[in-house]
């Protein structure tokens, strides 16, 4: 129960890190976004360290790296396959791979959730799918390309869970410092060899701290999920975040609801009621 709380908590805060997120890419390159954010949440976290205490070895810190790497490249390829595809069929791709990936990883390790959990589980990704829709995409086929970028930032996104979940238990969060320094690195000297701007475009920098925070603050949330509980649920649940993002939308910004995102949600809540009563 308390590996689903963390996971159920981990998905909001991640929801609320991408809202943030989403404000800051309207006013500032993709890429500046990335790279400041990922910063911003190693600032976060390295005064954390000594508060939940643990041994940096060398193994804990590669298996970090590894989880950095993949999920900085998860998030650019991500931005990518936005920037040119059809929304409404980059998002659910790239959520849906990135939410059955550590599924099929758990049960290939010898997880076997109990039968409620496991339709918990398969809730969870139909749910995942309905949320990420967007009823503002333009009719249309989305091209090859976005939907590769796509297919490839859900592995990242996943890759990034599966390699949390290697991380042994006594390594505090010594191996997200890693992940953190790792993607900052990566996402800056992409920046550079490409030519783009790490500047913030104006006003965009307490949304960019913010959602550095924030996602630090769910990558906690998700190893300690992670550590008490099984990857092929607690993945799953992580995975629901696009669910807050949204709801957020509705109510600050005042952005409609489809009824399918409705019903996204709808089948989140009763994943996350079928997941806890197993």
């Amino acid at each position: 129960m308390v590996a689903i709380v963390l996971a159920t908590a981990c998905a909001v805060v991640y929801g609320t890190a991408d809202f943030f997120g989403g404000l800051a890419t309207r006013r500032s390159r993709v890429l500046a976004v990335v790279a400041l954010t990922q910063i911003t949440g190693l600032v976060f976290v390295l005064p954390l360290l000594p508060v939940l205490s643990g041994t940096p070895s060398a193994g804990a810190l590669a298996w970090g790296v590894a989880a950095g790497l993949c999920g900085g490249l998860g998030v650019i390829l991500f931005y990518r396959a936005l920037a040119g595809g059809v929304m409404s069929v980059v998002a659910p791709t790239t959520a849906t791979t990135s939410a059955t990936l550590p599924v099929l990883a758990g049960l290939a390790m010898g997880e076997r959730p109990e039968a409620a959990a496991l339709c918990g589980v398969v809730l969870a990704l139909a749910a995942v799918v309905l949320v990420s829709r967007s009823p503002g995409a333009p009719a249309g086929r989305a091209t090859l390309s976005p939907i590769m970028q796509a297919l490839a930032s859900g592995l990242g996104f996943g890759a990034f869970f599966i390699l949390l979940k290697q991380v042994p238990g006594d390594a505090g969060l010594w191996p997200l410092a890693g992940a953190r320094l790792a993607s900052a690195i990566g996402a800056g000297a992409l920046a550079l060899t490409t030519g783009r701007t790490l500047r913030p475009g104006k006003g965009a920098l307490p949304a960019i701290i913010a959602a550095g925070i924030l996602d630090m603050l769910a990558n906690v949330l998700y190893l300690l999920a992670v550590q008490r509980g099984l990857l092929a649920v607690v993945a799953v649940l992580a995975s629901l975040y696009p669910a807050s993002t949204l709801l957020l939308a509705r109510y600050v910004l005042g952005e409609r609801l489809s009824a399918l995102q409705t019903a996204g949600v709808g089948l989140a809540l009763g994943a996350v009621a079928l997941i806890a009563s197993a």
